[in-house]
């Protein structure tokens, strides 16, 4: 029945699943999809982080490279994705083993964000990120 109740109404296989799981009746999970849903889950977050990325380093870039049109909104957006990294971080700690990763993405996903919303040219923007994350992450840092 999981399975079916699966592909027909997602939030009561959920909680059927759940139950199951709160009265170990383990032999009765729908293993298969149960386990998609997991994986789904973590990929979701790495999605999230390369997101928030996103939006946190094109700020920076055009903070940087657009001192004339900076403002309150800005500073705002650094600030709150700085702080919603931070939280993601330290709800998801195995997170930090894909930042590298997870930066890069982030960082090549950003400049073509600045380069729209500037209109510059992207290779006006550096290859490579140009910000220390951890530095970026304080949620106060706005570079020159």
């Amino acid at each position: 029945m999981g399975a079916a109740l699966y592909e027909t109404d997602f939030y009561g296989w959920a909680n059927e699943q759940a139950r199951l799981l709160r009265e170990h009746r383990l032999e009765e999970l729908d293993l298969n999809n149960l386990l998609a849903e997991v994986e789904t889950m973590a990929g979701r977050e790495r999605r999230e982080l390369v997101s928030r990325l996103r939006v946190l380093l094109a700020h920076l870039l055009k903070w940087q490279y657009e001192p004339d049109r900076r403002g309150k909104s800005w500073q705002f957006t650094i600030r709150t994705q700085a702080r919603d990294i931070r939280d993601l971080l330290g709800d998801n700690p195995s997170l930090k083993s894909h930042l590298p990763e997870a930066l890069e993405k982030g960082y090549g996903q950003a400049r073509e964000l600045a380069a729209y919303e500037t209109g510059l040219e992207e290779s006006t923007f550096p290859e490579a990120c140009p910000y220390d994350l951890d530095q970026a992450l304080t949620g106060g840092y706005y570079p020159e």
